[in-house]
């Protein structure tokens, strides 16, 4: 059976701390042989849609949307932008209401994680945990995130957070072929999740990125 590559969790310069050109994103997803990339810019989808029109095949479009808690909720299969502030519950019934996916990146992380309050909120319209997220670097809260997962029976996803090229791939699910949305969500319960921690200074490169000239 034919297996594909997935980065759920990918980055673009249509992110506030990102200066990845999207032709570069798509050349460098594909280089590293991954199958498809989710890119979840920060509250915009304009990035994602744009590599989408050099790639279709293997751009997912996404968006990392920042609540009125002050945490992210993701979007994946989205066909427009989901506007940020609102809560958290409205946000995920928002992504439903266009059909998309509901993707909880690095739920426990400090500062931008959810946490057991609001993962509690919006328990109901999760469809996606990410139990690997590169960044991350304390593996107890990927794990954390993984046995959250694992207890209420929903699939794991895997990113690398990339904010350079240097870090797509880092974070991957493998999964076996499927077709639309369902099937994308019933080849993640069969898949195997793999990964490496990105270097801390990873997160230099995006501070500088966000108060470069030019932005």
């Amino acid at each position: 059976m034919t297996s594909l590559r997935l980065d759920l969790h990918v980055h673009t310069r249509a992110s506030h701390d990102c200066r990845s050109d999207y032709a570069d994103v798509v050349a460098t997803a594909r280089a590293r042989s991954l199958d498809r990339i989710a890119i979840t810019d920060h509250n915009e989808i304009e990035g994602a849609l744009r590599a989408r029109d050099l790639d279709p095949e293997l751009v997912i479009i996404g968006e990392e949307v920042k609540t009125a808690e002050g945490v992210d909720v993701s979007g994946l299969f989205l066909s427009e932008k989901i506007p940020k502030g609102t809560s958290a519950v409205e946000t995920v019934r928002a992504i439903r209401e266009q059909g998309g996916l509901v993707y909880v990146p690095h739920p426990f992380a400090s500062g931008k994680g959810l946490g057991e309050e609001v993962l509690a909120d919006i328990e109901p319209w999760v469809d996606i945990v990410e139990v690997f997220n590169a960044r991350v670097h304390r593996p107890e809260l990927n794990e954390r995130a993984r046995r959250w997962a694992e207890q209420r029976d929903l699939p794991g996803g895997a990113g690398s957070d990339a904010h350079t090229l240097r870090e797509i791939g880092r974070g991957v699910v493998e999964v076996p072929s499927y077709e639309g949305v369902s099937g994308f969500l019933e080849a993640l319960r069969a898949g195997r999740v793999d990964g490496c921690y990105s270097s801390y200074f990873v997160h230099l490169a995006s501070t500088w990125a966000r108060f470069a000239p030019g932005r």
